[in-house]
């Protein structure tokens, strides 16, 4: 009889689903072994363990690939590349392009000084050189130079009218041997002398305040062939002149003219700024230098 009611017991208990004991309660208890007091217990169920471990991988899984995908670690990996590596790349292409590009203004600036110190002056755009070939395959050879009568009496009477006239501006057509002391030069800027020539303590200008935003204007007719930025007096602008003669204009904010431009006489050429380590406020530092010298601006110009 007693082994006929186990029986059915354990056919019982077989009948029971699954999902049942997932839901079960159990108690972890942990026991300290020497007194048997009890430090901490936990109600655990097959069901919260099973979540619980679930979710942890989960998280491991997501931190994982988080930490290859989005980190540098991904680089210690087999197969991944620098992420790094393409930026570093157009820094060197556009590094290499600035190099190229300031080589070239070095190297035409050196080419402008080598004729400035042998006297050579660099030819102005509107002074291309002509071939003799064209003017004979144009037939220009053949033109008679005999002057008329009416010609002859025009030139004496042009001669006779401006036989007094000391107005004529020497801008109108600068020549390699014009007298410097002929030369009218044109004021870069109206303001107040604050610092004027003293060779003595290297300071080959002047410095002239002016107000903010002023257009600095080029003294005479040139070429342009320096106009960059340098660290100790800011944005630089120097021009050739005829005669050897160069202005330097420094400190500015903008330079409205690159190297190899022609410009004109009261042409705008740049900005009054404050630029520079050696600038203490808004000013235009002027420089003029005849036969490679120095000289004091305030001699040949009114501010």
């Amino acid at each position: 009889m007693a082994s006929f009611r186990r029986t059915s017991d354990s056919n019982d208990e077989r009948k029971v689903r699954w999902y049942h004991k997932l839901r079960d309660k159990y108690r972890l208890v942990i026991l300290n072994e020497d007194t048997f007091e009890e430090k901490l217990s936990f109600k655990l169920s097959r069901l919260n363990v099973f979540v619980v471990t679930g979710t942890l991988a989960i998280i491991l899984i997501f931190l994982t690939t988080y930490l290859i995908a989005f980190t540098p670690l991904r680089e210690y990996i087999p197969g991944y590349s620098n992420a790094n590596l393409q930026k570093d790349l157009y820094e060197l292409q556009v590094r290499t392009d600035s190099i190229g590009e300031a080589l070239k203004n070095r190297d035409l600036h050196i080419l402008n000084l080598k004729r400035l110190l042998s006297g050579e002056v660099v030819p102005l755009p509107d002074q291309s050189p002509v071939q003799t070939d064209s003017i004979i395959r144009s037939g220009y050879s053949r033109i008679s130079n005999l002057r008329s009568k009416e010609d002859s009496l025009l030139r004496k009477e042009y001669e006779q009218e401006n036989l007094y006239n000391l107005n004529i501006d020497s801008r109108s057509s600068p020549r390699q041997n014009t007298p410097v002391s002929k030369l009218n030069f044109y004021a870069p800027v109206k303001g107040i002398v604050t610092n004027r020539f003293d060779a003595s303590k290297r300071h080959y200008g002047i410095d002239i305040a002016t107000g903010q935003n002023e257009a600095v204007k080029a003294a005479y007719d040139g070429v342009v062939f320096f106009s960059e930025w340098t660290a100790e007096t800011g944005n630089v602008i120097a021009i050739q002149h005829t005669g050897a003669v160069i202005t330097v204009y420094k400190h500015n904010s903008v330079l409205l003219r690159k190297q190899g431009a022609y410009v004109r006489a009261g042409e705008s050429i740049a900005i009054i700024g404050n630029t520079g380590e050696y600038s203490t406020g808004p000013h235009l530092h002027f420089e003029l230098w005849i036969n490679s010298s120095p000289v004091d601006p305030e001699k040949y110009l009114t501010f």
